[in-house]
């Protein structure tokens, strides 16, 4: 049996011949290619406007940016993320208030959320996580749902999409319901660009302002002033932005990527469903929570948590696995740990129980669309084999 890596990048099939429309096109940065796939993108997730740029970490600061986030402002967001959901936040001089998640889910919830805002009520906006590729409770009957406490409490939605495309709620995709919503499509994410980001929202005003920033604040981007009858040296710089842009280069990729999207997300889902049947009589570990219906998960991430009283610790489990051929990887290591947050905001980990108790225990396992059916058995054998020895 050859080495099972953690993540593998998928390859739809159009890849070479959309970059070869790039090279022969003499054109490489930002033009026709990031444009269509804008288009496309904001029309599968049913939005009005996206901005393409070269990472979600790009996306979300933009987004942030965008709605107006500054210094002393506070941002709610769980503490359960990668750490580009809350620096960005840090970067407009803001302050990020963490927040516990659930167990077994990972997700905040409305609960969680609005203990958050009757705690902080100053706080401006809330970054919420779809963990793994779950959406979390955007909406309820009763307005109860995430995006109905925002309204209620006049609080702007950033959603760190990064897990979940196509992931949706009820029936809409996820990317519809915030005011801004970032997406990673970076090489081991459900579609890649190899590195990039998007900002999806239906709100003109922040792709506008997001489409300025991201290409040092100049109002007239490359391509247009290449193709536009004023001379190309005329431009204005309204803000002093970054450089963020997508290449047609990465584009074109993503354009492939997209047309496989739905395929390559259900075969993440048989993935995650062999190991939700296989594993499921294992007393010493939790499996994840799927709390809608399994096919508007986007199953980018399956982690497992080892109890306390297994037969190992998480992370000889994870020496034992990799011994056997078999890679896994921790998601994540929570903010309220990692030393900059836990001693700039002098953080106690006994205010986030359940993301300590996932902490302790979490793994990953491999969840992409090329597992073959002898891996995925390989993969099942192996778990029991370690945490239900003979």
């Amino acid at each position: 049996m050859s080495f099972i890596p953690f993540a593998k990048v998928s390859m739809a099939g159009k890849e070479i011949q959309f970059i070869q429309e790039v090279l022969d096109s003499g054109w490489l940065t930002t033009s026709v290619k990031t444009r269509t796939f804008e288009e496309q993108f904001a029309d599968y997730v049913g939005v009005k406007y996206a901005c393409a740029v070269n990472s979600c970490t790009a996306a979300l600061h933009l987004a942030l940016e965008a709605i107006g986030i500054g210094p002393g402002d506070q941002v709610i967001v769980p503490t359960m993320t990668f750490t580009a959901t809350a620096e960005v936040i840090r970067y407009l001089g803001g302050h990020p208030v963490f927040t516990d998640v659930e167990y077994g889910t990972c997700l905040m919830t409305p609960e969680i959320l609005e203990k958050a805002i009757n705690d902080h009520p100053a706080a401006k906006a809330v970054v919420l996580v779809h963990y793994g590729g779950q959406p979390a409770l955007m909406n309820t009957p009763g307005g109860e749902g995430i995006a109905d406490l925002c309204l209620k409490h006049q609080i702007r939605l950033i959603e760190d999409a990064a897990h979940a495309f196509p992931a949706r709620f009820g029936d809409r995709f996820i990317g519809s319901f915030g005011d801004a919503t970032c997406f990673s499509f970076y090489a081991n994410k459900p579609i890649t660009t190899g590195e990039g980001g998007l900002i999806a929202t239906n709100l003109e005003f922040i792709c506008k302002r997001a489409k300025v920033m991201r290409l040092h604040g100049i109002d007239r981007d490359c391509w247009d002033r290449f193709t536009s009858q004023k001379p190309a040296w005329e431009y204005d710089v309204i803000a002093p932005g970054f450089k963020y842009n997508m290449p047609d280069v990465n584009a074109a990729i993503g354009l492939a990527q997209l047309e496989k999207a739905e395929t390559f997300r259900q075969q993440r889902q048989r993935c995650a469903m062999f190991y939700m049947k296989e594993l499921s009589n294992i007393p010493v570990i939790d499996l994840p929570v799927c709390i809608g219906p399994p096919e508007k998960h986007a199953w980018h991430l399956f982690p497992i948590v080892i109890k306390p009283d297994a037969p190992v610790s998480r992370n000889d489990y994870i020496a034992l696995m990799t011994q056997k051929g078999i890679g896994t990887s921790v998601h994540y290591k929570p903010l309220h740990r990692m030393s900059f947050y836990h001693d700039f905001y002098r953080l106690d980990l006994s205010d986030f129980p359940n993301a300590e108790r996932i902490w302790q225990g979490t793994v990953s396992l491999p969840v992409y669309p090329e597992l073959a059916d002898h891996e995925l058995q390989y993969i099942v054998d192996t778990v029991k084999s370690i945490l239900m020895p003979a």
